[in-house]
C-alpha cells in the first residue's frame, strides 16, 4: 500500500489515521477497515484510539474488518 498520510476525523484529534469508518444505512451496518488508499467524502478516517472506540447506532452492527488478511489475531493490551 502507498503512504498515506491522512488525519483522525475526530474534531480536536490531531492523531494520524489508521482506520476507515463506513456505513450503510439500508443493512444498518457501519465497517472499520485498515485505512483507505483514497479518500472519500462518504467515508471517515479515524486513528486506531477513536476506531477502537466507535460503536453503531442501536440496532445497527459493526463490522471490524481490520487486519483481515492478516492470520494472526488483533490483540489489544490494557494500558
Amino acid at each position: 500500500m502507498p503512504f498515506v498520510n491522512r488525519r483522525c476525523a475526530r474534531p480536536g484529534c490531531g492523531s494520524s489515521a489508521t482506520v476507515t469508518l463506513s456505513y450503510a444505512y439500508a443493512q444498518r451496518t457501519v465497517w472499520l477497515d485498515d485505512l483507505s488508499e483514497e479518500d472519500h467524502p462518504a467515508n471517515h478516517d479515524l486513528c486506531d484510539a477513536h476506531g477502537d472506540r466507535t460503536r453503531p447506532p442501536r440496532g445497527w452492527e459493526l463490522r471490524d474488518r481490520r487486519g483481515a488478511t492478516e492470520w494472526l489475531p488483533r490483540l489489544r493490551y490494557a494500558g
